[in-house]
């Protein structure tokens, strides 16, 4: 069975409730499919001590304040799920959970989107599937030689599956961080990192970020020269659990070695550590497979965008998935207005 509705989004996280919001506040008819069975989008999966970076208040979706949570300046994940369930039903937005998408077809005037529910058809698609889908593992020589685990951060849940266990945590970003800070004082932990790793200031948080993002994409718009962004402040937010790691120096990061063995790591000097695991955390890839079918990804697996409308396809509109969609766009606070745009530059499309 085919159905029909003028705007497919795809994805239900906080990008697609975003999205969802600004369709319904201009009366387009339009239908959200998500793939996870319950609302909450990645957040659900993240592990347990997680933190967002800035107060509630600063952390919220458009039209709808995040409540704070007793107790916590900086609400955990769970606080979040319930935000984004509570979000959805709040305005009502037309989610179907549990519907995977399998890919976005032409279709004469419309685009048409295959799930394995059936088929939908539409005058435009708005893709929000985040990264969460795509840990990235890199090419380290030895990674199919060593014989104790493996996992990467967005399967990691909680310091106690570790106790008294040798782990090495690789990557020097927010994750690699969080979760060495997380393992600290649990386990005989090494934290290697390709570079010395760069803590923001103390008083840096996810505000701050936005707004140092937002001047980032003005002063390119306008020609200037380009101010680097956040990553001119440096790789690391320095949340209270990573602030008192560090300042307990419990938080010491190892230059990455060159080579995993069977039953460790070996260093380029030579030097070796025996670990029964290994943690990476090395970032995300946009889920993207199923636009495949429409021809538009670069050599590099990205997709051209003027704003969010992707070049190759004026009926596709990408969210969330990093600055090239829109400053911050994968934030919470960062998803309302590339959101507000594609919705805006759908309504004037014709139907």
């Amino acid at each position: 069975m085919t159905r029909r509705t003028r705007v497919v989004v795809i994805g239900g996280g906080q990008t697609g409730l975003a999205a969802g919001y600004h369709l319904r506040r201009l009366g387009i008819d339009f239908t959200v499919l998500d793939a996870q069975a319950a609302p909450g989008g990645a957040w659900q999966h993240a592990w347990d001590s997680l933190r967002l970076f800035s107060p509630a208040a600063l952390s919220s979706l458009p039209g709808r304040l995040m409540p704070p949570q007793p107790g916590e300046p900086y609400p955990d994940a769970r606080h979040v799920v319930d935000y984004l369930a509570d979000y959805e039903k709040r305005y009502e937005l037309p989610v179907q959970h549990g519907v995977q998408v399998d890919g976005v077809h032409r279709d004469g005037p419309l685009l048409r989107v295959e799930t394995d529910t059936g088929g939908w058809r539409a005058h435009a698609v708005i893709s929000a599937t985040g990264t969460w889908s795509r840990p990235f593992l890199p090419a380290v020589p030895g990674r199919t030689s060593f014989r104790g685990e493996q996992l990467h951060a967005a399967c990691y849940r909680r310091p106690r599956d570790f106790t008294g266990k040798r782990v090495i945590v690789v990557g020097g970003g927010n994750s690699g961080a969080q979760i060495a800070a997380d393992l600290a004082g649990h386990t005989d932990l090494i934290w290697a990192t390709r570079r010395p790793p760069r803590f923001l200031p103390d008083d840096v948080d996810g505000r701050v970020l936005f707004d140092v993002a937002t001047a980032r994409r003005r002063a390119l718009e306008a020609g200037r020269t380009d101010t680097g962004g956040v990553a001119s402040l440096g790789d690391v937010v320095a949340v209270p659990p990573v602030r008192h790691a560090r300042d307990h120096g419990l938080l010491r990061a190892t230059p990455m070695f060159a080579r995993l063995t069977a039953d460790g790591a070996e260093w380029p000097d030579g030097t070796r550590a025996e670990a029964d695991t290994v943690i990476w955390c090395t970032g995300f890839r946009p889920a993207l497979s199923h636009l495949a079918p429409l021809g538009i990804r670069g050599p590099r697996g990205r997709i051209a965008t003027s704003g969010t409308r992707a070049a190759g396809e004026p009926r596709l509109h990408l969210l969330g998935y990093g600055d090239w969609t829109g400053p911050a766009s994968a934030t919470l606070i960062g998803a309302g207005r590339p959101a507000r745009d594609a919705a805006r530059e759908i309504a004037a499309l014709p139907t």
